[in-house]
C-alpha cells in the first residue's frame, strides 16, 4: 500500500459514501467525458492538471462500507480531503456526517483542508449549501480551511472551479 507517491504533485484523496458520484466526477475531471461507472473496489487514480504549472494527483477511493476500513492507508502523504456528497439524497447525510468525522479525526490529517462537494446539484430538490453544511457540522470544524461547493459530475459543473479551489486551499495551508 502506498507504493505510489513518487509523483510531485500533491496528493489529493475523493472520499465520500459509495454513489456519491466520486468515479463519475474524476472521470469527467480527467477526460471531459461521462463514463459508465460501476462501484469502486480499490482506487482510481489520475493526475489532474489545473494549468502548465500545477497538477493535483488525485485518488478516488471506493466508498462502499467494506472499503472504508481502508481509507486511511491512502491518508499518509494527504494534502487535501475532498468530500464528496449527493446533494439530492438528504437520507444519507447522517451517515457521511459520521464518516467523515471519522475520517477527519485520524492523525493524518490533523489540519489538512477538506473540500466538501455537493454533487447532483442538476438534479431537482436537492439540498442548499447550507442545508449540507450544517448537516455535516461543517461549521464546527474551526481547526482546518474547509470550503463546500456545489457541482454536478453529470453536467460537468463547478469541478474545475473546485479543483482550483482546492489548489489554494493546499497553498494556505
Amino acid at each position: 500500500m502506498g507504493q505510489a507517491h513518487s509523483s510531485t504533485s500533491p496528493q489529493v484523496i475523493l472520499m465520500g459514501l459509495d454513489s456519491a458520484g466520486k468515479s463519475t466526477l474524476l472521470a469527467r475531471l480527467l477526460t471531459g467525458q461521462v463514463m459508465e461507472t460501476s462501484p469502486t473496489i480499490g482506487f482510481n487514480v489520475g493526475t489532474l492538471d489545473l494549468d502548465k504549472k500545477t497538477s493535483l494527483t488525485v485518488w478516488d477511493v471506493g466508498g462502499q462500507k467494506s472499503m472504508r476500513p481502508n481509507w486511511r492507508y491512502y491518508l499518509d502523504d494527504c494534502k487535501a480531503l475532498v468530500f464528496v456528497v449527493d446533494s439530492s439524497d438528504p437520507t444519507r447525510i447522517p451517515e457521511a456526517q459520521k464518516v467523515l468525522k471519522k475520517v477527519l479525526g485520524d492523525e493524518n490529517l490533523r489540519g489538512i483542508p477538506l473540500m466538501v462537494l455537493a454533487n447532483k446539484k442538476d438534479l431537482p430538490n436537492s439540498m442548499t449549501i447550507r442545508e449540507i453544511s450544517n448537516q455535516l457540522d461543517l461549521p464546527t470544524y474551526t481547526d482546518r480551511l474547509w470550503e463546500i461547493q456545489a457541482c454536478s459530475a453529470l453536467k460537468g459543473l463547478g469541478l474545475q472551479q473546485a479543483f482550483m479551489s482546492v489548489n489554494k486551499l493546499i497553498k494556505k495551508s
